[in-house]
């Protein structure tokens, strides 16, 4: 039988989650408002990094898992700094980007599949053929060059058209 009481009744003082989640909630907005700024709407994976270490840092500082919410908004500091440093390098200095962030991979060049870099990224055909019709490609002929972008979105250029149809078609792998 469960104990209703240790289940509803919180063990820390309201005003201090009130307080702790402010603080959290504001600090991390703050940071991620002024100091992250980004053009595109994708995430890498960099960032998905720093998104799933940020919860992990904020959820101790949310609990009172630190001793003081200092040490949450400090060590999220931390993990967004290193963030931003590592973005700073790559676009400083080309060498340091290769390493820091994938480059784009090409998939079809001249409606020929490249099975090298398919088998590098565990595309399968289907999961290629997917993404072209969902850039509107209804025959691999048609296919000038498709790349998947250092971000894990798909670019398609076509022979017909001489356009870059830009794909929002990442998140069906895996």
């Amino acid at each position: 039988m469960a104990d209703w009481s240790e289940v509803l009744l919180p063990d820390t003082p309201l005003l201090e989650i009130v307080v702790r989640g402010s603080v959290m909630y504001l600090a991390l907005f703050t940071l991620l408002r002024f100091i992250l700024k980004r053009e595109s709407g994708t995430t890498g994976v960099t960032d998905l990094l720093v998104i799933v270490l940020l919860a992990d840092a904020a959820q101790n500082g949310l609990s009172g898992g630190y001793t003081s919410v200092t040490d949450g908004v400090l060590l999220v500091a931390v993990i967004i700094g290193w963030s931003y440093l590592l973005n700073a390098v790559a676009y400083r200095w080309p060498a340091a980007a290769r390493l820091i962030r994938p480059g784009s991979l090409v998939l079809v060049r001249d409606g020929r599949i490249m099975r090298a870099n398919m088998r590098r990224e565990l595309i399968t055909d289907e999961e290629l053929y997917g993404l072209l019709r969902k850039q509107g490609v209804t025959d691999l002929a048609q296919v000038s060059e498709m790349r998947m972008e250092s971000d894990g979105q798909f670019s398609v250029t076509t022979r017909t058209h001489g356009r870059s149809n830009d794909g929002d078609a990442s998140g069906g792998l895996g």
